[in-house]
């Protein structure tokens, strides 16, 4: 009896430390994540993100790139990368310089890999620590949306990246709370993002002719980061509306598909 009572009160032990490894596994991502995010905003480097910072050396920037190109491209995609996974509010702002830096189609594709790749990483960190418990505490309603959702998870997080009034950053956490697969995620966050990318790049390319006109009417603003640029203004409510217009679309699919589930019911 007494060796049972001995075995019994062993088990506890070896359970929880067959269970400790597999939670630090699961947190230890997001606490490096959550970590590397506070250091960077506490020195201030999503501050270094500015237009005038960007027109200031845009002269070293060019020059850099037509001599070293694959190491700007590299040092190009690295930053965009970090910026999503840490959640910096200036990522479009770079890819407007890489549309400068590189021109609309290259700049455009290098940030679109890039950007999938950075939203890839913090919902692969997000579904693996937190987003089965939050999904265990939803309630019923918050369940029954969560099926919707991976019923046409791709349709969805299509309708999402493509409608250009919601958080980048916000996006890439959503899903991890549905079980949506990985190649599915990372497919639609590419197709989605590719509208607003080049919308973006190709203002970034038509920069410097922006750049030259402040110049003449102010010289040396360039040098100094003081040419007055509203970028606001050159997305118009036109390419606003255009991306809209895709989002629908990409929910058709969702239409049909209920339609048809409502006919085969009567």
């Amino acid at each position: 009896m007494e060796l049972r009572l001995d075995k019994m009160e062993t088990k506890p032990s070896s359970d929880s430390k067959s269970k400790s490894p597999s939670a630090l596994k699961r947190w230890a991502p997001l606490i490096v994540l959550v970590a590397a995010m506070g250091f960077a905003f506490a020195n201030g480097w999503h501050e270094q993100l500015t237009l005038s910072n960007l027109i200031m050396n845009r002269e070293q920037l060019l020059i850099y790139v037509r001599d070293h190109f694959v190491m700007a491209t590299l040092a190009y995609a690295a930053l965009y990368v970090a910026a999503v996974a840490l959640s910096f509010p200036g990522a479009s702002l770079i890819t407007i310089a890489g549309g400068f830096i590189f021109g609309w189609l290259t700049g455009g594709l290098i940030t679109a890999f890039a950007a999938t790749l950075g939203a890839t990483i913090i919902f692969s960190i997000a579904r693996t620590s937190f987003g089965a418990v939050l999904r265990e505490k939803a309630g019923s309603r918050m369940a029954k949306l969560a099926n919707g959702f991976e019923e046409n998870a791709f349709s969805y997080l299509l309708f999402l990246r493509l409608v250009p009034l919601f958080p980048f950053w916000l996006i890439n956490l959503a899903p991890a709370m549905f079980n949506v697969g990985r190649g599915t995620y990372i497919v639609a966050t590419f197709i989605g993002i590719l509208p607003g990318t080049f919308a973006y790049s190709l203002l970034g390319e038509g920069l410097d002719s922006l750049v030259e006109a402040q110049e003449m009417a102010n010289p040396g603003c360039a040098a100094l980061g003081s040419c007055e640029i509203d970028l606001k203004a050159a997305i118009t409510p036109e390419i606003i509306f255009a991306m809209i217009g895709l989002a629908v679309v990409s929910l058709i699919p969702i239409l049909v598909q209920r339609h048809r589930a409502n006919k085969n019911t009567k």
